[in-house]
């Protein structure tokens, strides 16, 4: 079962079918929570059916919580940071990020003067930026605004309020082209793979990363009533082994076990599921309020 869209997931598919050819995997994709409603709705009737799991950490925390996921080791774990695999103990681990996606700036190169364009958080506060910075009030907006809140502080998001936010009911990827047009000069909430993708097409766009680039991760897990746990391994180490991230790269994700020169942080980390969902209605709430004068 996987979160992941567009036509990565079947690549990865297709790459690991061709390797190992007595294997015929059956895909379901939906969104994290569609996910965790089904492996729950399956595990009560008894019927287990889902033998790996890829989707983002609150829902691999949640299916922790409720015994769904079996620990394991990969060969290829010793690579990727710590931050980026939930232990266990003894060695093993609950999940680790197969593909991560990184929240940064985007902007308007015919909007934004080079010497405006900010390049950290602080500069958002720049007086050449007033009534031009948008952001996504999507999963992108929330996770910058907390961000904000944990490395400058409420008072600072207050401030950014005077700098005339305009806030968007949509994804960051439609966001993206809004700045993209020229509509807003520039946006921190938007996906670096997103921006990479637009810039290849020639769009006038530009994408960096500030002092602290939030990170949304998806992480590959083994269920705990996998029907054919060996074949589950076997796909688990694909995907977190250099074919897999090599797949992934192509369709512009990030590896966690790479550096790319800036630093990565992820909102729930070291929080429960409990205490993220209280965070995240935190972080909603002073999201909203940003558009407000």
């Amino acid at each position: 079962y996987t979160s992941l869209a567009g036509g990565s997931f079947k690549e990865i598919i297709k790459a690991f079918g061709a390797k190992y050819s007595g294997i015929t995997v059956e895909t379901y994709r939906g969104s994290s929570k569609d996910i965790m409603a089904k492996v729950l709705a399956e595990t009560q009737a008894k019927r287990y059916l889902v033998d790996s799991i890829e989707s983002t950490p609150p829902v691999l925390k949640a299916m922790r919580d409720s015994k769904l996921l079996t620990p394991f080791n990969a060969p290829y774990l010793g690579k990727y940071p710590e931050q980026s695999k939930e232990k266990t103990g003894k060695g093993l681990f609950f999940w680790a990020s197969a593909r991560e996606s990184y929240i940064g700036l985007a902007y308007n190169k015919n909007s934004i003067p080079f010497a405006a364009v900010p390049k950290s958080y602080e500069d958002l506060l720049k007086p050449e930026l007033k009534g031009k910075l948008g952001f996504a009030t999507s999963d992108t907006g929330t996770r910058v605004i907390a961000a904000l809140l944990k490395f400058k502080g409420e008072d600072f998001i207050n401030k950014l309020k005077k700098q005339n936010i305009s806030l968007f009911a949509i994804s960051g990827r439609a966001l993206l082209d809004v700045v993209i047009s020229g509509e807003v000069g520039a946006s921190p909430t938007i996906f670096r793979n997103h921006a990479l993708v637009s810039i290849e097409q020639g769009a006038p766009v530009a994408w960096a990363p500030m002092e602290v680039v939030p990170t949304n991760a998806g992480g590959a897990a083994l269920a705990a009533y996998a029907p054919h746990p060996h074949a589950a391994v076997l796909l688990t180490d694909f995907i977190l082994g250099p074919d897999g991230q090599r797949i992934l790269e192509e369709f512009e994700y990030g590896s966690a076990s790479k550096d790319y020169g800036f630093k990565r942080w992820y909102p729930e980390e070291g929080l429960t599921t409990e205490q993220y969902e209280n965070a995240s209605t935190r972080w909603d709430k002073l999201l909203r309020e940003l558009g407000r004068k």
